[in-house]
């Protein structure tokens, strides 16, 4: 099985920055996919941003240009820095493992990013 903790979440004021991370141990594939979703408020979970092994990476259109996904293979970490946070980017950030074969998708607990006004 494959086990995720994230951390780096907090209170931080409009405009600032913050750095989440990730690391997952267990039974790694090497071909395999993470990333970090977000949860708002009465709200939908949603992609926030995601990165191959490889390195290739995907965005949600509205954190193009503020948020940066990364990973250390070495470590099984990846980190998601986050900049000019705006209010609505206050959620939930959940990490995701995902690997083909065979299948299997975890999720991590979850680490609350809150943005004041």
């Amino acid at each position: 099985q494959v086990q995720l903790v994230e951390s780096g979440g907090g209170l931080v004021q409009a405009g600032g920055s913050l750095r989440l991370s990730c690391v997952a141990s267990g039974s790694i594939s090497s071909i395999n996919n993470m990333g970090w979703y977000r949860q708002a408020p009465g709200k939908q979970r949603e992609l926030v941003a995601v990165i191959t092994i490889g390195g290739n990476t995907n965005y949600a259109d509205s954190v193009k240009g503020r948020f940066t996904i990364s990973r250390d293979n070495a470590a099984n970490t990846i980190y998601l820095q986050i900049n000019s946070l705006k209010p609505d980017d206050t959620a939930v950030y959940y990490c995701n493992y995902k690997q083909p074969r065979p299948y299997l998708e975890v999720w991590g607990q979850g680490t609350l990013v809150t943005v004041s006004s």
